[in-house]
């Protein structure tokens, strides 16, 4: 229990500073590339703090570090010289109290839901008996991780190339990954986290980690994820169009 203490702490501090920084920018949008590197806080916390360093918790290490400074640097790389995104900067103008709230409902909770996703990766690092040797569940889990991190990356990637285009510009991304369906980019999220929960079986307390896994999904496909840009792109003629022909999560390979 100790340990989930001192990660709580941890993280509270992490969305401080964050919290400061977006303050001085004006531009909540940071929060974006914080999310993926507050992963990789807790993991390399979890590593060097437990004591341990295990074949499996060195390779999840290596798995939430990849992800989350791609996620970020991603990000980071994206809003270069734009301003605040579109969901925060209507916060910005609708929410009284604006300060307060931003830090209740913007870095608090994303710093809860960090915890709360990281779950399985914790449950690794801090397992009283890990396993000695990786045995056919954790490669499974590695090799799903894999999937899901390339998905995500090349979706993004055919997206930021498609976005760069000029010609493009208010048209809708349809070719790619984005062929199979509307959002490749959480579908391979998703599944790389997937994988990380099977990595986990092993080293106990699996509903824990079910939970982490869960919450990641129910964020993705039901609150910042799927639902929010359906619902911007409602009133898009040709986002409909799209959305009759492909799916919206899952890709439909065949």
């Amino acid at each position: 229990m100790d340990h989930f203490i001192n990660i709580g702490l941890l993280i509270l501090l992490y969305g401080l500073v964050w919290y400061a920084i977006s303050i001085l920018l004006k531009n909540n949008g940071i929060a974006d590339i914080a999310w993926g590197l507050g992963f990789c806080v807790i993991a390399v916390y979890g590593w060097i703090s437990s004591g341990h360093q295990f074949p499996g918790g060195t390779l999840v290490l290596i798995m939430v570090v990849f992800w989350g400074l791609r996620l970020g640097g991603y990000i980071f790389w994206r809003s270069i010289g734009k301003s605040e995104d579109w969901r925060y900067k209507k916060w910005r103008e609708e929410w009284e109290w604006f300060y307060l709230r931003s830090y209740l409902q913007v870095w608090l909770l994303q710093g809860l839901l960090t915890i709360v996703v990281s779950l399985p990766v914790i449950n690794i690092m801090y397992s009283s008996q890990p396993p000695i040797q990786l045995s056919w569940i954790e490669y499974t889990g590695a090799v799903i991780w894999i999937i899901g991190f390339l998905w995500e990356a090349i979706s993004d990637y055919q997206l930021y190339v498609f976005k760069r285009n000029p010609e493009n510009k208010g048209k809708i991304m349809t070719t790619g990954l984005w062929s199979y369906s509307r959002h490749p980019n959480y579908f391979g999220e998703i599944f790389l986290w997937f994988g990380i929960f099977i990595f986990s079986i092993p080293y106990g307390n699996n509903l824990l980690s079910l939970v982490g896994f869960l919450m990641i999904t129910y964020l993705i496909t039901k609150v910042s994820g799927v639902t929010m840009l359906e619902s911007k792109y409602k009133d898009n003629p040709e986002y409909q169009e799209y959305k009759k022909k492909t799916w919206a999560l899952i890709p439909k390979l065949f």
